[in-house]
């Protein structure tokens, strides 16, 4: 995972598919769940069965903060290490940063 070389191909995959979650779900971090295990096990295959998603929302949600970020932060580490944690996190971030500036 970690010395496995990553493109930029990839780190903007991670960062278009958790931008659309972060964008277009309404409700809060437990309303993306079901987004993020769809986008991940079935339409990219980046994690390959339930069980570890599962894991993954249960990490996500023993650590303090959102688990929305917590776990998109935690897909993206797995798929590219930490630069694609970082990808992930801001991905998911960023709709609601821009939404709430424009409003304001």
């Amino acid at each position: 995972m970690l010395n496995k070389k990553v493109n930029l191909k990839l780190l903007i995959e991670i960062f278009t598919t958790f931008f659309k979650i972060g964008a277009f779900t309404f409700g809060g971090g437990y309303a993306m769940i079901p987004l993020i295990e769809r986008e991940v096990i079935t339409n990219k295959g980046w994690i390959k069965n339930e069980e570890e998603i599962i894991d993954v929302f249960a990490v996500a949600e023993s650590i303090p903060g959102a688990i929305a970020i917590n776990s998109s932060t935690f897909v993206g580490y797995k798929i590219a290490g930490r630069i694609g944690a970082i990808t992930a996190a801001c991905g998911v971030i960023l709709p609601s940063f821009i939404i709430i500036n424009l409003l304001c």
